[in-house]
């Protein structure tokens, strides 16, 4: 008699539904392109607002920022921009917190809910530390930085700084807004949230998005099936066709094990005054900061003429604003498609 055969089957997957919240932004993907017209439009009208008005709009709320790695624009602009609103504030880092003993991301992040927090700013190592404390607190969370995943909001404020420099007109963003400007990203592409998250939203609008920089940190993965994104590892090249030159510096923190020449580096990417005024003399200079002076870019062509670089953080500080107050309800209108 032969033994019958047992039946095998998968059963289905799961789809988690992120985002839980709403409120939360995890990735630029969670904006459809009416949510991020009314981020925009609510950037300009918070900016323009009158302080004394302004701070009644989120007046007492709480907001927690938990920071498990080093910032200084991201972290005070999100801080400054919740308390512009009214909001009150708690800094968490991992250095003064029980953090340091060892508690997990989803037990810090449940006593923060404990605690009253109705919104969590994160930045971690983790990729998909973000996701991770949102399906644990069900609070809305806001990606300030994931490993080498994403920073959605970095991505929101560099589109803000390339349209007032590029389309200062512009009433309402769309799929051809951005159509004829190419945007070359250089640096340390394999390690960085930041290109990443303008990978995806960038050429929603109609750009075109150059990676540039070695193979040891732009591979050649890195544009596997991403539309509208390409790679030009000759930096010259890359600007003569650039609107947008934005610079990445070179994460030490993450180079273990690479070999890297940092001199040949230099010689092949550094963006340099000369450089600039003989490839590149109308193009926007962007850098999400902080700079390494005389590495990837010169001190003079970040303080020159072209550089948008503070800009972009001015823009970052109307950003988060709108971002916090998307996230806890106050003045949202639109539905999630």
């Amino acid at each position: 008699m032969t033994a019958a055969r047992r039946k095998t089957s998968t059963p289905p997957v799961t789809i988690s539904p992120f985002p839980c919240n709403p409120g939360s932004l995890l990735s630029v993907n969670d904006l459809s392109l009416d949510e991020l017209n009314h981020l925009l439009e609510r950037a300009t009208a918070l900016e323009k607002q009158d302080p004394l008005t302004r701070d009644r709009i989120l007046i007492k709320r709480r907001v927690a920022l938990l920071f498990y790695e080093a910032s200084t624009r991201t972290r005070t602009s999100f801080e400054l921009a919740a308390k512009a609103l009214g909001a009150d504030t708690a800094l968490v880092s991992n250095l003064s917190s029980s953090i340091e003993k060892g508690e997990s991301l989803k037990d810090t992040g449940l006593n923060l809910r404990a605690l009253g927090a109705e919104a969590i700013i994160l930045r971690h190592s983790l990729s998909g530390g973000a996701w991770l404390l949102e399906e644990s607190t069900r609070l809305p969370v806001l990606n300030a930085g994931d490993g080498m995943h994403e920073h959605p909001t970095q991505a929101l404020l560099d589109l803000r700084t390339i349209l007032a420099h590029l389309k200062p007109n512009t009433k309402k963003v769309g799929p051809e807004m951005l159509a004829g400007v190419t945007v070359t990203i250089t640096g340390d592409i394999l390690h960085s949230r930041v290109a990443r998250s303008n990978m995806l939203l960038l050429p929603r609008l109609g750009a075109q998005v150059l990676l540039c920089g070695p193979k040891e940190l732009l591979p050649e993965i890195a544009v596997a099936e991403a539309p509208g994104v390409s790679i030009e590892r000759d930096f010259e090249a890359a600007l003569r066709r650039s609107q947008v030159a934005m610079m990445l510096r070179i994460q030490a923190e993450r180079l273990a094990g690479l070999q890297l020449d940092l001199e040949e580096y230099k010689a092949g990417y550094q963006l340099t005054g000369e450089r600039l005024a003989r490839l590149a003399p109308e193009a926007v200079v962007m850098h999400p900061g902080p700079i390494i002076r005389g590495l990837e870019i010169t001190g003079g062509v970040a303080d020159g003429a072209q550089s948008a670089i503070l800009e972009q953080v001015t823009h970052g500080l109307a950003i988060r604003m709108a971002v916090i107050e998307r996230a806890l309800g106050a003045g949202r209108t639109e539905k999630r498609v």
